[in-house]
């Protein structure tokens, strides 16, 4: 029996069932104390199999990690889980930072979403902050994450706190933090609030404000409306458009409503609603994965969209930081059928965001335009082409939100996960901002009898087809680490000469940053090959190593364009088909 008085395995039992038994003195929430106080149980009872007592090891045998995107993880007991242990351990800890190096500022902003665990969490949050002696200005429940990043500088706040998982499954729960420049944090600030988090020995020794504490002020609806008062500023000047149907979905999330108020000020975009998935539902009962990138998630979307012969689809993600979209193609395909629509790629929209801002004549004098080092290489000839400062960041808008250097600023940034910055609002993604620019230039696009497809074409022979791809293989276990660290020191150590047909010109290793790149250090390698190139890096939140291609194909001078796609296609499979094998995988 696992009583922890044998050596070796009964010890280490032992030290698993006292972890747990403080962890359940310490857990304010009856539910999740419960489910491990029952796991203990069976166990003292020797009543437990093997599974019981692995059950409970993978509750305990790690924890979250907070990180620059906070933290993100299952709900459920234990360290290793989102629970509220952990959410008013991370609070102190966000607290403690505030106090440290608030600069003279006290006001932390927080928002949450719909989520299970978030209301809870959210007003954990507000009694820990209050009970550090902090003033905290709690959102309209529940609001977007881009509502939440605008307010702590709308706000002139210290810091912010969303709880969100954004598009991670039903069963998770996250909790990102803001610096006062609305920018998810980078890695100095995460390590500042983690070693606070490490000093907090028990959350029940935490002193907590009340619910009417005087520190703590609900906002009304005044701060939303600021926010879509400022998006409205991200149009273009004033001026007659036609009208656009915009068939739209939330992704069950919190963003129908502030996109339907944005949709009712700019006035020239008449949304048709997927209403089933209108309403927030932590549940997300209509979609497999609640991320727009994963297959299945927009079918309800295209449906609404050849129903209502919109002219565009747009999906937010469930908190409203990204944004997808498709539209029919080719052209002239029957707008009824729901075949006829196809989901653009996260860097097709970043492309046709660019091209419009710049065709719009309106780009700061002082804006830099900014993607990260796994999106395509086309934004930086869209940039040069038009005169515009230009940024390569590493991945993450944490980075992005800080490529403009000293008296510049953002005029554009994207991601290729579907992540979208236009001008100065938020320093972070923006799923309702680059939606009304998307409806704008989808405005734009009709008023000149074109199509979105068009566009493409036209950057396609402007700048060459840009033909992006992902790989990536999952290998678990310390077996599985240890052969994703194998494959990066062998790219390191001179990597491959040739991918496939093309060849090898360059390997970066940006494991001591680059100067070059002006960018920090990272474990990423990057392959320059005749015509593209490769990323290569382990994930940071799975057990997978990950790779993007790009291959870059002129639109030859009989200018078939078709033609050069097929050849993009055929290049990009073949360097992922010599991935595995330059991998050593």
């Amino acid at each position: 029996m696992a009583d922890g008085s044998a050596p070796g395995g009964d010890r280490r039992v032992g030290d698993l069932l006292a972890r747990a038994e403080a962890w359940v003195a310490d857990d304010p929430d009856p539910l999740t104390a419960a489910a491990v106080e029952d796991l203990l149980r069976r166990i003292r009872a020797g009543t437990a199999d093997e599974a019981i007592t692995d059950e409970l090891a993978e509750l305990f045998r790690a924890r979250l990690e907070f990180g620059t995107a906070g933290l993100r993880g299952a709900l459920g007991p234990g360290p290793n889980r989102m629970n509220r242990v952990v959410v008013r351990r991370a609070a102190a800890g966000v607290a403690a930072w505030v106090n440290g190096h608030g600069g003279g500022r006290r006001l932390v902003a927080i928002g949450r979403d719909a989520r299970h665990g978030s209301a809870a969490f959210l007003d954990d949050s507000v009694a820990v902050l209050a009970g550090a002696g902090l003033d905290v200005v709690v959102l309209p429940e529940p609001c977007p994450t881009p509502v939440l990043a605008f307010a702590v500088r709308h706000l002139g706040a210290a810091a912010g706190i969303m709880v969100t998982a954004s598009h991670n499954p039903a069963s998770d729960n996250g909790y990102k933090v803001y610096d006062a420049e609305g920018r998810q944090l980078d890695a100095e600030q995460a390590a500042a609030v983690l070693g606070a988090m490490d000093l907090v020995e028990r959350v029940t020794d935490l002193p907590l404000a009340g619910p009417g504490a005087a520190r703590v002020t609900r906002a009304g609806e005044e701060i939303v409306d600021a926010y879509l008062a400022s998006l409205v500023g991200l149009l273009g000047a004033p001026r007659t458009q036609p009208r656009v149907a915009v068939a739209h979905t939330a992704l069950h999330g919190v963003g129908a409503a502030t996109v339907r108020a944005a949709a009712w000020r700019v006035g020239f975009v008449d949304l048709h609603e997927v209403d089933d998935q209108a309403v927030p539902d932590p549940d997300f009962p209509t979609v497999a994965f609640p991320n727009p990138e994963e297959p299945g998630a927009l079918d309800r979307l295209l449906e609404q969209a050849a129903w209502s012969r919109a002219d565009v689809a747009l999906a937010n993600d469930p908190d409203a930081d990204r944004l997808a979209m498709a539209v029919v193609d080719p052209p002239g395909r029957d707008p009824h059928d729901p075949a006829s629509w196809r989901p653009l790629s996260g860097d097709e929209l970043g492309w046709l965001l660019a091209d419009h801002l710049v065709r719009r004549g309106d780009l700061p004098a002082d804006g830099v335009m900014a993607t990260t080092i796994v999106s395509s290489s086309l934004l930086r000839a869209l940039a040069a082409d038009a005169g515009v400062a230009y940024a390569e960041t590493l991945t993450g808008f944490k980075w992005v939100a800080r490529a403009p250097g000293a008296h510049q600023r953002l005029a554009f940034g994207y991601e290729e996960a579907l992540g979208y910055c236009v001008g100065d609002v938020v320093h972070d993604k923006d799923g309702i901002g680059a939606l009304l620019v998307a409806a704008e230039m989808v405005s734009d696009v009709l008023a000149a009898g074109e199509s979105i497809p068009g566009r493409l074409d036209d950057l396609a022979r402007r700048f060459g087809v840009h033909h992006t791809r992902q790989w990536s293989v999952r290998l678990e276990g310390g077996a599985g680490a240890a052969r994703i660290a194998a494959a990066m020191a062998a790219l390191r150590a001179g990597g491959p000469d040739r991918l496939a047909d093309a060849a090898v010109t360059r390997v970066e290793d940006l494991a001591f940053g680059s100067p070059e790149r002006m960018l920090p250090p990272s474990d990423v390698v990057i392959l320059t090959t005749d015509g593209g190139r490769v990323v290569v890096r382990p994930s940071g939140t799975e057990p997978k190593l990950k790779a993007y291609v790009e291959v870059v194909e002129p639109v030859g001078a009989d200018g078939d364009l078709p033609a050069a796609r097929a050849r993009a296609a055929e290049r990009a499979d073949a360097v992922v088909a010599a991935l595995p094998a330059a991998l050593g995988l």
